[in-house]
């Protein structure tokens, strides 16, 4: 790594810290207090149970911010050197614009990818931890008596065996509706396909009643189909189970977005929010690459001698990309456009933006 690229890359560290702290203090100003002191006022947690949740909470918190602190240090970074001409002098030494920002690009990117993985590892993980305090210690196993698009499965290895969708869940009767089964055989290869209108717990397990059973390992087409009044569902999960197993979106891996996927699509049910969930996962850590192509062209306009206006001017894209991706968002999940494309709009916007900038700058 030359010299200069140290240079560059040492100040756009300081702001990038900077950055994470600041919109993370916004973040956790804004909402994350207000629900830690309503767990304490509401429902009486303990202290250090709350100060638990909170620590839990902070990595779904910070994923966010990546991108805005990319986009705050690249322009902070670039909008000092423009300031005290040392961009000048380093242009007029023969390096292009696109040659000075290389190292800022590449840091960006070096962040998008380990967000990514942080996002997937680190976050689905945390939140449903902090889910599992909420619920089981601080509001007391408080759960619905109703519980909607339930699915669940069991696992062979590391390839998917059965995988249950049910329309609904009653906790009082204990019964399952509107269900379909799915039963995988060896790579994950479906072998038989079970309907059935409910499913009651008869204190050892689910029976199935009045349903129908697709059997279609033969392969080449073949399908055999039959009816039944009552089938032991090949799930073991008991009532108990149902309830504490079922987690929201942001507490999936992608794996297992997959599967909830594939299970929602199996009873022709809507899975556009699951979809959307699962694209984001990669497309949000991905900004922060789109907004260090932004940003450092951005910096090297003559008004960016003043901090406060990087800040400000940071806010300002942050919204619009944000606004747009909350607006893509509700196209996809409500299937005005594909999910994929809904969810690449704001990425995609913010490359053009960003090569047309930096295409700009460096003429």
């Amino acid at each position: 790594m030359r010299l200069l690229d140290k240079y560059i890359l040492k100040a756009f560290v300081g702001p990038f810290l900077f950055g994470v702290f600041a919109f993370t203090s916004i973040f956790i100003g804004t909402g994350t207090l207000f629900r830690i002191a309503q767990y304490i006022t509401e429902y009486g947690a303990p202290l250090l149970l709350v100060m638990k949740a909170f620590v839990l909470a902070l990595p779904s918190i910070v994923i966010l911010t990546f991108p805005m602190s990319v986009l705050l240090a690249s322009l902070m970074t670039f909008s000092r050197l423009s300031s005290t001409s040392e961009i000048v002098v380093m242009r007029a030494g023969g390096l292009s614009f696109l040659r000075l920002a290389m190292p800022v690009y590449i840091i960006a990117l070096i962040i998008s990818i380990g967000a990514v993985a942080f996002n997937e590892f680190v976050v689905p993980r945390t939140n449903n931890m902090y889910q599992t305090i909420v619920r089981e210690q601080i509001m007391k196993n408080a759960s619905p008596q109703t519980q909607n698009h339930i699915v669940l499965k069991t696992m062979n290895g590391n390839d998917l065996g059965t995988l249950m969708y049910a329309k609904s869940y009653n906790a009082e009767t204990k019964q399952l509706s509107m269900i379909t089964v799915q039963q995988f055989g060896e790579g994950g290869k479906l072998q038989q396909v079970e309907n059935a209108d409910t499913a009651i717990w008869n204190g050892q397990y689910w029976v199935m009643q009045n349903g129908i059973i697709y059997d279609i390992s033969a392969g080449d087409g073949v399908e055999r189909t039959m009816k039944f009044k009552e089938q032991s569902l090949p799930i073991k999960s008991a009532p108990k189970d149902i309830q504490q197993d079922q987690r929201k979106p942001e507490e999936l891996t992608i794996k297992e977005l997959r599967h909830q996927i594939k299970a929602y699509k199996a009873a022709y049910t809507n899975a556009n929010k699951l979809e959307m969930e699962m694209y984001q996962r990669f497309t949000i850590p991905l900004a922060s690459f789109v907004f260090a192509l932004v940003g450092a062209p951005l910096g090297l306009q003559k008004q960016r001698s003043s901090s406060s206006i990087g800040f400000g001017i940071s806010i300002l894209i942050i919204f619009i990309y944000y606004g747009v991706m909350t607006f893509a968002g509700a196209l996809g999940k409500g299937g005005a456009l594909p999910t994929v494309f809904a969810a690449l709009i704001p990425d995609t916007l913010g490359v053009i933006a960003g090569l047309y900038l930096n295409w700009r700058v460096s003429k």
